[in-house]
């Protein structure tokens, strides 16, 4: 037991002593910036900053997760994007070679998720009144967040002063003739669904996802059963792909910082404070001015929700995962009086369909891409960006960085570039937390509200 106890504080006084080194490390960085603003560019500065880097490497050694090298490798890029603009010229291949295999993941990730999301619950005749009731809600609910997150980003303006250069792609398509009503309605419904994974027409593998699903539905489970296994199957694998991608997304983040300051200077990651404060922002009005008000009108106990919620939204917070919050926050609506029928449908259909945090961040995240590289869209033209990604974003896991996939996505859609993205990444993990927080409590509520409606929320304490 002596022993026990010595290798416990022995372990605690090294994670504090690594704790210590990290954030003197970055303290150190943080001062080599502050000086080289004030004074210019001077090696002592530099060797300073590197000094911060070193430490912030070192500290990272033991243990520490794939969000801290992301967070370590965007300000490695940005100083060699400093140091060796030449050098950094070099590294965007490592940044290209990350975006190919995020963009490999995205059509099998969003068929998979969507068939199981809407076929993973039995026959669609079967589930009734409260199947209907839960996915208006749904729609509703998360068409707001995507509003909240275009208007707070229009408002900020927080990716003006990025002023990144549109691909050659993304310049091409703000030259073209817009796309007429009927034009993209029709594009919207595949002929040939090969042809659409193989140029990347997302919108269409999400349609032809969410028709296959509701056809996968409607047959009988002897025929459903080894499909729905085998889309259930690829979802798993695919997320898995997506983890086993993310180890080389310090790398590529890395490659794409570099290359970008190299271009065009330390002021690119000037904005990103403005894009985090503005998330919170809309996320906080996404909380006061939708879930409050739903939460009023369907009559739910806010006090008691608030106790219920309290638990499973912290620990989404602290992991940046919805499904690890998913065991508790159902036993939570359980104890809070919603019958585990409604608690068994709705929360695990929510994590498909009602990722709110998740469609506000995706909302402003677009809009930040076409405002960095300088793409002026209408409002009619953000709308449709809108319903894209309220189609395209369901079916996405409440997994970190998940959204990256959506954002990629979307991105193919409307041609837009991808160096934003990669910037944006350095605050990803920050944001992710708020997001899947705000997730969390969205799908408890809309549990509650179901409830509600059907007149089986219990007042019991």
């Amino acid at each position: 037991m002596n022993k026990l106890t010595k290798k416990s504080l022995s372990a605690r006084e090294n994670s504090g002593a690594l704790r210590s080194l990290s954030v003197a490390g970055a303290l150190l960085f943080l001062l080599g910036v502050g000086l080289a603003i004030m004074l210019g560019p001077q090696h002592w500065i530099a060797a300073l900053r590197w000094a911060g880097l070193l430490a912030i490497a070192a500290a990272g050694f033991r243990g520490r997760s794939l969000t801290y090298w992301i967070f370590f490798s965007m300000l490695l890029g940005g100083e060699i994007g400093l140091d060796r603009p030449q050098v950094a010229e070099h590294l965007r291949v490592l940044s290209d070679i990350f975006l190919r295999l995020i963009k490999v993941i995205v059509a099998p990730l969003i068929f998979g998720t969507l068939v199981t999301g809407i076929a993973g619950h039995g026959n669609l005749r079967s589930v009734g009144r409260i199947g209907i009731k839960s996915l208006a809600y749904f729609e509703i609910v998360t068409t707001l967040a995507l509003f909240i997150g275009v208007g707070a980003i229009d408002i900020s303006r927080a990716g003006v002063g990025l002023k990144m250069s549109a691909e050659p792609a993304a310049t091409a398509a703000a030259n073209a003739q817009p796309m007429r009503a009927e034009e993209f309605l029709l594009h919207i419904f595949p002929e040939n669904i090969a042809k659409s994974v193989a140029e990347n027409q997302i919108l269409q593998v999400a349609v032809f996802a969410l028709l296959f699903g509701i056809a996968l539905a409607l047959v009988t489970e002897t025929k459903r059963e080894p499909m729905l296994t085998f889309c259930e199957s690829l979802t798993a694998t695919m997320f898995s792909f997506t983890n086993v991608v993310m180890y080389f997304a310090p790398i590529g983040v890395g490659a794409a910082i570099a290359y970008t300051v190299g271009h065009m200077g330390i002021g690119v990651l000037l904005p990103l404070g403005k894009l985090l404060l503005t998330g919170y922002a809309a996320l906080t009005a996404f909380l006061l001015l939708v879930l409050l008000p739903i939460a009023i009108v369907a009559r739910v106990p806010l006090r008691r929700f608030l106790q219920a919620v309290a638990e499973p939204a912290t620990i989404a917070f602290a992991t940046s995962t919805s499904e690890a919050a998913l065991p508790r926050a159902m036993e939570a609506m359980e104890a809070f009086g919603v019958p585990r029928k409604i608690v068994a449908f709705v929360i695990p259909a929510g994590y498909s369909f009602n990722l709110d945090g998740s469609s506000v961040y995706l909302a402003l995240a677009s809009i930040f891409v076409t405002q960095a590289a300088g793409m002026q869209m209408s409002w009619g033209q953000q709308l449709v960006m809108v319903f894209t990604l309220m189609l395209t974003s369901k079916g996405i896991a409440g997994v970190p960085r998940s959204t990256l996939v959506v954002l990629m996505a979307t991105s193919s859609i409307f041609h837009l570039p991808a160096e934003p993205i990669y910037v944006i990444l350095g605050i990803d993990a920050l944001m992710d937390m708020a997001r899947t927080a705000v997730n969390v409590i969205g799908n408890c509520l809309a549990c509650a509200v179901i409830a509600q409606s059907e007149g089986e929320l219990s007042s019991s304490a």
